[in-house]
């Protein structure tokens, strides 16, 4: 169900999704991996669309819908200048210009209660699947330390 709060409809996080989430967090893999997610409107939850091992940031743009928002939860084998390696969890929001309003809208409402369910802290948010580069997440990731 969605509850509509000033305009925003805010959507449930599907209860197997969250497993999912909860699960991926604590992965032990090296790899860059990828959940995508989508609102399913019919439902009006977010749910899972797809998983990915072992995918770059330009492969996990092709993924990507041009026209329709996505929300992508990315591991990411991050090496910093000093050469230490993280793997930090980057929330995505991928929010093409040109999409239908009303769809823009149940995503933007949903997006912070699915970052609340994931507990993530590094949200980035795109407005064209081109940004998503691994030099554009490279300097997102530099603001962390």
């Amino acid at each position: 169900m969605c509850a509509l709060s000033d305009s925003l409809v805010v959507c449930e996080v599907d209860p197997e999704l969250k497993e999912k989430l909860r699960k991926f967090r604590f992965r032990k893999e090296t790899d860059n991996a990828a959940i995508i997610m989508k609102v399913d409107k019919d439902r009006q939850m977010v749910v899972l669309e797809e998983e990915f091992q072992n995918i770059s940031p330009d492969e996990l743009k092709t993924e990507l819908p041009e026209r329709q928002p996505r929300f992508v939860v990315y591991s990411y084998k991050y090496v910093h200048e000093d050469g230490r390696v993280s793997y930090p969890l980057c929330f995505i929001f991928s929010s093409p210009v040109g999409c239908k309003p009303e769809q823009q809208m149940m995503y933007a409402g949903s997006k912070n209660r699915l970052v609340q369910t994931a507990e993530l802290t590094k949200v980035f948010e795109i407005r064209t699947t081109d940004d998503l580069t691994e030099a554009w997440l490279q300097e997102k990731l530099s603001f962390f330390r």
